[in-house]
């Protein structure tokens, strides 16, 4: 049984942590992946963040010939070619992974590479399923950093069909006429603008009566009421069963108006994510868990087993790439400094929609505001309502901000329109260092006529005692 100083489970944010600071200590990584396709690098690199993005991308240069009529200028999209856009993407993505496992595995002399299913079995011992058989290591610490993977929906069914998660509807062979997604949030919503602009027909399938449901209600409805123009939206609608028909799946839905079914060549399941710490057994680790599954953590990211932290999507609320990556610089400073532990940050953590159109939020919603009875005042600026918005002919986007009517603190920004990921940055710079919205809005020049008037009108009609 061999002992480590070290042993980081994960090849995503965890595989950062090893630096030159760590150059004399004994590291073992373990990554479940073996087989010849299975990626090195964690979700963002190769299912996620980064191909998910080249792939909006393009959707938006393909979604553009629309955008033309209302400027006076006739455009049109030609042709799609989806093998030459999927393998210019996995291109650069696939030898990024297969380097980063090559490093690991040949050029660290002090780190040794795991490759294969883990399962705690022991406090501080796991057995790794390898190629070569089981192999059972111990560490002095531990960093639990195996994220999560796709939810599977219980369907009557769905264990005969072929379909597709987030995981693998990016590398199809070629592009379906139609395509389901069961599931309304970011990740559906994400990919049903990907392959509709790209020409698929989308029928996206919602429980609840919004898309997004978990953004500001505002913002939410306005895009609702934009994807239900855009796609076929069918909202309220319970799943009952699903079958294979040939190359068709044929989905079995209850809805306001009764059973209905919709069928397309390709099913996406967008459901959620759910944690990996059952396939790691962490509980057989000693691990306590939430009640929602993941690892439990304190602020340093220490779990309920000394020497042993945890961070990312296993034990995060935040399913982030940019929360893993700042409490995998928290997990490194504690492990390096044990005598000195700092603490993550979460209290202003933004997110963003790469659809159609953008979004991007930070902070209190407004009803997270009322249900927490916080005092606040609002304001909403239109992207219709400056220079810029006017040369765009943006009808439909806005800036919400959400303060301290007292303080003129922000509270909450919520933006759906374009370049909102952009926009919404100086606010999330104004929420975390302190700065409120007068000084803000009149302590800086903001350039005319620039996209970024959108805020600063929004915080100038901010009603501030």
């Amino acid at each position: 049984m061999r002992h480590y100083d070290l042993v980081i489970i994960g090849s995503g944010s965890g595989n950062s942590i090893l630096d030159d600071r760590f150059a004399d200590w004994d590291v073992a990584i373990v990554e479940k992946g073996i087989g010849p396709n299975d990626a090195y690098g964690g979700t963002c690199l190769n299912v996620g963040c980064i191909p998910t993005k080249m792939f909006v991308h393009t959707a938006d240069i393909a979604g553009a010939p629309g955008s033309g009529r209302k400027l006076g200028v006739d455009l049109e999209l030609q042709g799609v070619r989806w093998a030459e856009i999927r393998d210019r993407i996995f291109g650069r993505i696939d030898p990024i992974s297969a380097g980063g496992r090559r490093y690991r595995a040949e050029e660290n002399e002090n780190v040794t590479l795991y490759q294969g299913q883990a399962r705690f079995t022991g406090v501080k011992q796991l057995t790794v399923q390898t190629a070569g058989g089981p192999e059972t290591i111990t560490a002095d610490r531990f960093v639990v950093a195996a994220g999560g993977r796709p939810a599977i929906p219980e369907i009557p069914g769905l264990d005969q069909v072929d379909f597709h998660t987030s995981d693998t509807v990016m590398r199809l062979d070629r592009l379906p006429r139609r395509m389901i997604i069961m599931g309304t949030g970011f990740i559906g919503a994400e990919f049903a603008h990907v392959f509709s602009a790209l020409g698929v027909e989308v029928t996206m399938i919602g429980r609840s009566g919004r898309v997004l449901r978990s953004e500001d209600t505002d913002v939410s409805a306005r895009f609702t009421e934009i994807a239900d123009r855009s796609w076929d939206l069918r909202l309220h609608r319970k799943e009952i069963s699903v079958e294979q028909d040939g190359e068709l799946v044929r989905l079995h839905l209850e809805g306001p108006d009764g059973a209905e079914a919709v069928e397309a060549e390709a099913l996406l399941i967008a459901v959620g994510r759910v944690p990996n710490t059952d396939l790691l057994d962490a509980a057989g680790g000693g691990l306590e868990l939430t009640d929602g599954g993941k690892i439990k953590v304190d602020a340093t990211q220490r779990t309920s087993v000394d020497g042993v932290w945890a961070l990312g999507d296993i034990s995060s609320d935040y399913e982030l790439k940019h929360v893993a990556n700042h409490e995998m610089r928290v997990v490194q400073h504690n492990l390096l400094h044990p005598a000195e532990p700092i603490e993550s940050d979460h209290r202003f953590v933004p997110h963003a929609v790469f659809s159609s159109p953008q979004i991007a939020s930070v902070g209190l919603t407004e009803q997270q505001a009322q249900e927490r009875g916080v005092e606040y005042v609002t304001s909403t600026q239109d992207y219709a309502g400056i220079a810029y918005g006017w040369a765009m002919e943006d009808t439909t986007g806005f800036a919400k901000l959400l303060a301290d009517p007292n303080t003129g603190q922000l509270l909450g920004a919520h933006i759906i329109g374009p370049q909102a990921p952009t926009l919404i940055q100086p606010l999330i710079q104004a929420m975390e260092f302190g700065l409120d919205a007068r000084r803000m809005a009149r302590g800086q020049y903001w350039i005319h006529p620039g996209m970024p008037e959108l805020v600063e009108n929004a915080l100038l009609n901010l009603p501030l005692n």
